[in-house]
C-alpha cells in the first residue's frame, strides 16, 4: 500500500527543490538542513483524515469536575503539563531552534505537544504558528480517549477485551490509516475515525452520554510509549553503531524506533525493568490505593477511591488520578504568566497543588544511604522509579549530590556540589551529576557547521556523549543496549539500580549533611535557548521564543532545585585537637591550629561564636590536654 500523505504541498515543495539525494555525510548545507516533511513521516493516523473533529477538552469539565479537589479528573488534567503542553514556553524555544537547524523537524514535536492541531493539518508551518483554539489544550481529553491500541486496531476479533477496529476503507472504521509503526513511538498514534471514547472500565449497556469502547490499552504502559519514546527518523542506525542521515526527502526505511536515533527512551527503560515483568510492592510511596507498582499509570496515575463523573454518585475504588505528575516544578507558573486564566483554566491553587505533587514524586523517586569507611564517605543513591533517574528529555535535566562537612561546633569546613540560588551556577567538578549529554559527530559537524561534540542542537544530534543516569530495578547491560538505552561513558553492573560516590572526609569534620537535588532546566540550557534562537533576538518589542523562555525562567526562580533526599552522618573517631589529622597530638597540631586561627578559618572557631580569639585557644588547649578517645 502507498503511505497516506495529507500535507501542505506548497510548504514542502520549496525545500524539496533544493534537497539532494544522499546522506548528510556527503554534502554540506547552510542551515537549516534541507529536509522535508517526508523525512519525518511516521505511520499511523494521518492529518485531516478523521471523520469527527475533536471536542474541546474544556467541555469535559461539565461532567468530569467532581468537586473532589485532590481526585478531580478535569482539574488534574488541566493543571498538568499534558494539559498545557502546547503552551509551554520551553517547548517553543526548543522548537524554533530545531527548525533553524533542520527544516520541518518541528512536525515531530507538534504531533505530541499539540496532537489535535497536528491531526487537523495545522502542523505546518512547523513552528506552531498555525495552531489555534483548542489545539492549545495540548494532549487533550478527547484525543487520549480516542486513541486505539495500534497492535489490535486491525483485529476483527469479537472479543470485547480488545479494540475491535478494521481499516483500509472499511466503512465505519479507521480510514486514513494504512500502516502502524513497529514499536510505536514519537507520536505515531492511531486514533478512532469516529468520536468513540475509550477507557479501561466497562460502562455497561445503559450508558448513553457518549459513545464508548472498552480499552485495556488505556491501562497499559504501551500507551505511554506513544510519546515517551522519542526518535529522530531522519537518522538511521548503522552497522557500526553510529547514526547517519537518510537520503533527503525520504521517509525512514523501517519506521522502527530502534533503527532511528534515540532522543528519549523512558518507555523502553521501563520495558527492560523488573516493573514491566511483574508488580512490585512499593509500599504506596507514589500515592494511591494500590501499593503494587507495575505500569506507568501505577505511578503517574495512581488509583484513588473517587468518582469519575459528577452524574454518577458511585465512587470507583480504582479511579486513576489524572494529574500525570512528573518532575516539572515551575513551567506551569510560566504558562500562567503568559496566558490568561480564562484561556488555560488554571488557578494559583491548581498550579501550587500540581507543583506539590511533582515534588512529592521526586522526593519518593530515590532513597539515599550514607556510610563511612576510614577516611571516605560513601553516598549511595538508590533509584526507586521504573525508569532511569532522571529520565525524559535529556537537555538541561539533572540530579546532583550536595555534601557539606561540618566540624564539632557546626562550622561548615567544606562543600561539594554547591549551588548558588541567585546565579543558578552549580559547582560540578567536585561531585556527581547525573545527566545525559548528546552531540554531533565529525560528519554532521562538517555538514551543518555545528561544532563537533556536546550540543544542545537536539534535532541535529546523532551521538550520545554521556549518560550516567541511574538505571531501574532489573537493569542488564544487554537488555538496555537492545533498546538504545545503555549507559554512556559510565558503568553499571547487571542488576545495579543504585550508584555510589566517594568523598574524602576532610580534617576536623565531625559530621556531614548530604542532599540529592533535581533540577528541570540548567542555566546552561536556558541560556542556549535564548542565545541560539535567531528570531528577533534583542528586539524588546518582538522577543524571540528563547528570550521569552529565559525571562520566565528568571521570573520563576531560575528552575528551582528540588531536594529529593536528605541525610546526616556523624563520623567515628573525630578528634578535634588532632588538627592536622595525622593521628598524633603534638606541636604540629598546635601550630596548625594557630595558623588557622590567625586566618579566621571556620575550623579554628572551636566554640562556634564566629569570633577567633582567646576563648578558642582556651577551648583548644582544654581538648588537647584531654587527648583523643
Amino acid at each position: 500500500m502507498s503511505m497516506i500523505r495529507s500535507r501542505s504541498a506548497a510548504c514542502v515543495s520549496g525545500v524539496a527543490a533544493v534537497a539532494v539525494a544522499g546522506s548528510l555525510v556527503a554534502v554540506s548545507y547552510a542551515a537549516p538542513v534541507p529536509t522535508t516533511l517526508e523525512d519525518f513521516f511516521l505511520p499511523g493516523t494521518q492529518p485531516e483524515t478523521l471523520n469527527h473533529s475533536f471536542s474541546d477538552s474544556n467541555n469535559c469539565q461539565a461532567c468530569h469536575t467532581v468537586f473532589e479537589h485532590d481526585f478531580d479528573p478535569y482539574e488534574g488534567w488541566v493543571s498538568s503539563m499534558m494539559g498545557q503542553a502546547a503552551r509551554d514556553p520551553l517547548f517553543y524555544a526548543c522548537l524554533d531552534i530545531a527548525n533553524q537547524d533542520v527544516a520541518f523537524v518541528g512536525d515531530l514535536c507538534i504531533r505530541c505537544h499539540a496532537p489535535q492541531g497536528w491531526l487537523g493539518g495545522r502542523s505546518t508551518p512547523t513552528d506552531g504558528s498555525a495552531l489555534s483554539g483548542s489545539d492549545f489544550n495540548g494532549v487533550g481529553c478527547n484525543f487520549c480517549h480516542r486513541m486505539v491500541d495500534p497492535e489490535n486496531f486491525d483485529n476483527p476479533s469479537p472479543t470485547p477485551a480488545v479494540d475491535r477496529e478494521v481499516f483500509d476503507g472499511v466503512p465505519g472504521t479507521n480510514d486514513g490509516v494504512d500502516a502502524v509503526a513497529p514499536n510505536p513511538h514519537t507520536g505515531a498514534y492511531v486514533v478512532d475515525f469516529f468520536d468513540r471514547r475509550r477507557g479501561p472500565f466497562d460502562l455497561g449497556p445503559d450508558f448513553f452520554y457518549h459513545e464508548w469502547e472498552l480499552s485495556p490499552f488505556h491501562a497499559n504502559s504501551a500507551m505511554c510509549a506513544t510519546c515517551h519514546d522519542v526518535s529522530n527518523p531522519a537518522f538511521t542506525a548503522q552497522p557500526d553503531g553510529t547514526y547517519a542521515l537518510n537520503d533527503l526527502d525520504t521517509a525512514h526505511p523501517t519506521a522502527d524506533k530502534y533503527d532511528m536515533f534515540p532522543v528519549e527512551r523512558t518507555y523502553s527503560e521501563w520495558l527492560m525493568s523488573d516493573f514491566a515483568a511483574a508488580p512490585i510492592d512499593m509500599g504506596g510511596r507514589f500515592g494511591g490505593a494500590n501499593p503494587l507498582v507495575s505500569s506507568c499509570q501505577d505511578c503517574h496515575m495512581p488509583d484513588q477511591n473517587a468518582n469519575a463523573c459528577r452524574l454518577d454518585p458511585t465512587a470507583r475504588p480504582n479511579m486513576p488520578q489524572h494529574a500525570f505528575n512528573g518532575g516539572n516544578n515551575w513551567v506551569l507558573k510560566a504558562v500562567r504568566s503568559l496566558y490568561p486564566d480564562s484561556e488555560t483554566f488554571l488557578t494559583e491553587q491548581l498550579v501550587d497543588d500540581s507543583i506539590a505533587r511533582a515534588e512529592y514524586m521526586l522526593e519518593n523517586a530515590s532513597d539515599m544511604e550514607l556510610s563511612e569507611d576510614g577516611t571516605e564517605l560513601t553516598v549511595r543513591v538508590v533509584n526507586q522509579s521504573g525508569h532511569k533517574l532522571p529520565t525524559g528529555y535529556p537537555e538541561g535535566r539533572r540530579m546532583w549530590v550536595n555534601v557539606k562537612f561540618f566540624d564539632a561546633t557546626d562550622n561548615m569546613i567544606l562543600e561539594h556540589g554547591a549551588y548558588d540560588d541567585v546565579t543558578a551556577d552549580l559547582t560540578t567538578g567536585d561531585t556527581k551529576v547525573y545527566e545525559a549529554k548528546l552531540g554531533v559527530d565529525a560528519a554532521v559537524s562538517a555538514a551543518t557547521g555545528i561544532p563537533e561534540g556536546e550540543s544542545f542542537h537536539f534535532a541535529a544530534n546523532n551521538v550520545w556523549i554521556k549518560d550516567n543516569r541511574i538505571p531501574p530495578r532489573g537493569f542488564t547491560n544487554a537488555n538496555f543496549d537492545s533498546v538504545q538505552a545503555s549507559p554512556v561513558n559510565y558503568t553499571y553492573a547487571d542488576g545495579q539500580y543504585w550508584d555510589d560516590t566517594l568523598y574524602t572526609i576532610p580534617k576536623g569534620a565531625a559530621y556531614a549533611e548530604v542532599r540529592v537535588y533535581f533540577q528541570l532546566v540548567s542555566k546552561e540550557y536556558i541560556t542556549f535557548l535564548r542565545d541560539a534562537n535567531d528570531a528577533s533576538v534583542g528586539d524588546p518589542l518582538n522577543p524571540s521564543s528563547g528570550e521569552i523562555a529565559y525571562e520566565q525562567w528568571e521570573l520563576h526562580g531560575k528552575s528551582p532545585k528540588v531536594e529529593m533526599d536528605f541525610g546526616t552522618i556523624e563520623f567515628n573517631g573525630v578528634c578535634i585537637p588532632d588538627f592536622n589529622n595525622d593521628g598524633e597530638l603534638d606541636f604540629f597540631d598546635l601550630s596548625a591550629f594557630l595558623m588557622a586561627l590567625s586566618n579566621e578559618m571556620p575550623s579554628a572557631d572551636i566554640n562556634g561564636d564566629m569570633n577567633w580569639d582567646f576563648f578558642d585557644v582556651s577551648a583548644f588547649l582544654n581538648l588537647f590536654s584531654q587527648g583523643c578517645p
